[in-house]
């Protein structure tokens, strides 16, 4: 299945989901970003959604876009941030800020050796963590991205599209739960 046809999988509730996520995911639709960096993003995204129809359409569709590479990065990306905006947004939830003098003791390797450009990566773990809600990873990645060059309008972008991303999963989830429910009148 490509993205045209997943997200025509989509019933008319989901309608502006159908229509932001076809634009998302191109230049024009996410400015300040080249097709490699959106398809990253969108990809590294899918990933923490755990929406396999919306994986398995992106991984596709995107080997014609990202090298391997770039794949195995935005799995990098979900995977690491999966554990650092769990730790670092009790850290910046937390009262007592004795917590964020600890040494940390947890492996993160991958962040100063991504196996890609260090900002195509640091932007995927950027948009991973605004779907996870922790700020202080959000700041920390923001500064790196800028510091890298890329400006707001690029940033912007591709929060757009990890926020476009998860509501496509839901939107799919919560089609496949309707089509049960349907079978099961049936």
């Amino acid at each position: 299945m490509n993205t045209e046809e997943l997200k025509n999988t989509l019933k008319d509730y989901a309608r502006d989901i159908r229509l932001n996520f076809s634009t998302v995911l191109t230049e024009e639709g996410s400015p300040g970003l080249e097709l490699q960096r959106i398809w990253g993003v969108a990809l590294a995204c899918s990933y923490f959604t755990k929406n396999q129809a919306l994986i398995q359409t992106l991984e596709k569709e995107g080997e014609k876009i990202l090298t391997n590479e770039f794949i195995d990065a935005a799995r990098g990306a979900a995977s690491i941030m999966a554990m650092n905006n769990i730790y670092y947004r009790f850290t910046h939830l937390v009262e007592e800020r004795e917590f964020t003098k600890m040494p940390v003791k947890l492996r993160m390797n991958i962040i100063g050796k991504p196996g890609i450009d260090k900002v195509d990566f640091e932007l995927m773990c950027l948009a991973v963590s605004s779907l996870a809600g922790c700020g202080a990873c959000i700041n920390s990645h923001i500064h790196e991205v800028q510091k890298a060059g890329l400006s707001h309008e690029a940033i912007q972008s591709s929060i757009r599209i990890a926020a476009v991303i998860n509501a496509m999963a839901q939107a799919l989830s919560i089609q496949q739960c309707s089509d049960f429910r349907e079978r099961e009148i049936k």
